[in-house]
């Protein structure tokens, strides 16, 4: 492909998400859940209580678009065979880009969300904005030509035009909507940088900015294994720092100003060691000093009274946990916060609320960075801002999309 910043690249790309359309979401949802398998025309309209001449006429410009073809015919109960269509996952790729404290992990994933191609590489995240929009650019670019020329995990899944855009995944605090990093913790010398705009800049295609956290519960939420069976959760990211993803009905909750889940930050003990936040006895700080000192129970008992925190002001129905620290001792943390929430469900009388390592491994929070321009295009979540490249027309920032719901009619 030879890099990722052409404009016939960004334009052909960002026409996918120029499709985005209510009705349209719904039908290109039912065809990613449908599978290989594929769905007919008349389920599709039994299905989103379309009519059969709008899912048509929807159909028929995915199809045009690449997005969708035939699968096959199935058998009717009268009449002959219906046509099966199928969703193309090639059709269409996103790239997630996780920017830890001192490793970047870049993912490109098709529309069905399945990793083509995956690097990691070092980074310090306190080297300054030119040297980390730099490494970012140039693994985005590399991740994408992988996959196209072979080097990667598929050899010639990329076609040209179909990456949608990047979503960059990262610690906060910052601001989603205008993908502007605040006093990034440990590193206050970002606040203020316009990092989407930046990247968008330098890939020429749209960018997405959010926090790591909740990258990961957005990977989570859209999810076959969690987001269809819970409707609440919270995902506790323990790494470099702890952090937490908050989705609430099925949705991700940033707050007003992107603050919510800043969970490592609130202060359990009162003139506690200092945190990198500026503050005393923060849980991370906490946390933190535990895992150094090689004391892992205590590490994950710090852990679950914070867990239990949000329990008793959310109500949620199940923490997950992850993270690189996690990883290493995924055992002890569930059982050392699953106990602190058992002894604070006996002591209220309630029901105790189940505490899982969440699935995905290390990598959950780029995929959730990818699913920041993807599932807005199958009517997920609301997509935050993005930034287009310079030139690129208006089609190339996608708005708000809203959850799947009765269609729409014309």
């Amino acid at each position: 492909m030879g890099g990722v910043n052409r404009t016939n690249a960004v334009a052909e790309g960002a026409n996918l998400l120029a499709l985005r359309s209510h009705n349209t979401a719904l039908v290109l949802d039912l065809l990613r859940t449908a599978g290989e398998e594929g769905i007919s025309r008349l389920e599709l309209a039994e299905r989103t209580g379309l009519t059969p001449q709008a899912v048509s006429k929807i159909t028929a410009r995915l199809r045009a678009e690449g997005l969708a073809a035939e699968a096959g015919r199935r058998a009717s109960t009268g009449g002959k065979p219906r046509t099966v269509l199928r969703l193309v996952p090639g059709a269409g790729h996103a790239v997630g880009a996780h920017l830890d404290r001192d490793e970047l992990r870049t993912v490109l994933v098709d529309l069905t969300g399945a990793v083509v191609a995956e690097r990691r590489a070092p980074l310090d995240l306190g080297a300054g904005a030119d040297a980390v929009v730099a490494a970012v650019a140039r693994e985005v670019t590399a991740a994408v030509a992988e996959a196209d020329t072979g080097a990667g995990a598929v050899a010639g899944t990329v076609r040209a035009g179909s990456v949608l855009g990047v979503g960059v995944a990262l610690p906060g605090p910052l601001d989603h909507t205008r993908g502007v990093l605040h006093r990034v913790t440990g590193f206050p010398e970002w606040d203020g940088f316009p990092l989407r705009d930046a990247l968008a800049r330098r890939l020429g295609m749209p960018v997405v900015v959010d926090k790591d956290t909740n990258a990961a519960a957005l990977n989570l939420a859209v999810g076959e294994e969690v987001g269809r069976a819970v409707g609440s959760f919270a995902y506790l990211h323990l790494g470099t720092g702890l952090g937490a993803g908050l989705v609430i009905g099925g949705t991700v909750h940033r707050g007003a100003r992107t603050g919510a889940g800043e969970f490592g930050h609130q202060v359990i003990q009162l003139d506690g060691p200092p945190c990198t936040c500026g503050g005393r006895g923060c849980i991370e700080a906490l946390c933190l000093a535990a895992v150094a000192g090689g004391d892992l129970d205590e590490a994950a008992r710090v852990l679950g009274a914070g867990a239990a925190n949000l329990v008793g002001l959310l109500d949620i129905d199940l923490v997950l946990l992850g993270g690189r620290t996690v990883a290493t001792a995924p055992d002890a943390f569930v059982r050392g916060v699953a106990g602190v929430l058992a002894g604070r469900a006996r002591r209220e009388g309630a029901e105790t609320v189940p505490v899982r390592v969440a699935p995905g491994g290390e990598r959950g929070v780029a995929e959730g960075a990818a699913q920041l321009l993807l599932a807005p295009l199958f009517g997920r979540t609301p997509t935050p801002g993005a930034a287009a490249p310079a030139g690129a027309g208006s089609a190339s920032a996608p708005g708000a999309a809203a959850a799947p719901g009765p269609p729409l009619r014309p």
